[in-house]
């Protein structure tokens, strides 16, 4: 999935002579927690809402009037080093990104111009969608030998028992000549694959044993169940 799939389009943006009061009446109208600064189409700095709280007086500093800070313009309190994505690159490199600058969005662009923006509760969601935790289904692990062909092996038994993959992952094993596969398969009950793969001479790591296997399903179940609730209250608000 790329960054130009997810991203917020509509950008809420002020300019460098914005005041810092009208930046933070932006940040509480609108909900939001950063403010790409802009110059034309230019991006040219950001500025967060914990930036506006800490340019205001502390109770410590109270020869300094608040009302005063608030007329500054945000380019005296904006970051200037814009870390920034392209609308093409994988939402895997934005959340990277994200993780390693410790920062909460990616302002995007395109040919020199700010085309759209990135949150990290964004790209949470994204990886939700992806890894098929909100819809109905079930979590299997498997120890494979490290040898070519095993994810086609598994994949193939899985297919046999009629049943689609939402996703699959494959990472390294603590044992030598070992990986592990990671299914996520449409369906509540898993058994009678996890049968059939264990038949076929693999190892299933999860579920492990059969009353973790039936409690796998009513895991699932109940996480449904709760999402159906959250729903329906949240259509209420």
């Amino acid at each position: 999935m790329q960054i130009e799939e997810v991203m917020k389009r509509k950008v809420i943006t002020v300019s460098p002579s914005t005041t810092i009061r009208e930046a933070r009446r932006l940040c509480q109208k609108h909900r939001i927690r950063h403010l790409p600064v802009v110059e034309g189409e230019t991006l040219v700095g950001i500025i967060s809402d914990r930036d506006l709280r800490d340019a205001l007086p502390s109770v410590i500093h109270k020869e300094v009037e608040a009302d005063d800070i608030y007329q500054h313009p945000v380019s005296s309190v904006m970051k200037k080093d814009v870390i920034t994505i392209h609308p093409l690159d994988f939402i895997e490199e934005a959340a990277l990104t994200l993780y390693t600058a410790k920062i909460g969005c990616l302002p995007v662009v395109s040919q020199g111009k700010l085309v759209g923006i990135v949150t990290e509760s964004d790209i949470l969601h994204s990886l939700v969608e992806l890894m098929g935790v909100d819809r109905p289904s079930s979590y299997l692990k498997i120890e494979v030998d490290d040898t070519t062909g095993r994810l086609a092996d598994v994949a193939q038994i899985i297919k046999e028992c009629h049943v689609n993959i939402s996703n699959v992952y494959v990472y390294p094993s603590k044992k030598k000549g070992k990986k592990n596969l990671s299914f996520r398969v449409e369906t509540i009950d898993p058994r009678p694959i996890i049968e059939r793969i264990e038949q076929h001479g693999f190892r299933v790591i999860w579920p492990e044993k059969l009353d973790v296997k039936h409690n796998a399903q009513e895991k699932t179940q109940q996480r449904m169940k709760a999402k159906e609730q959250n729903n329906d209250g949240s259509a209420n608000l």
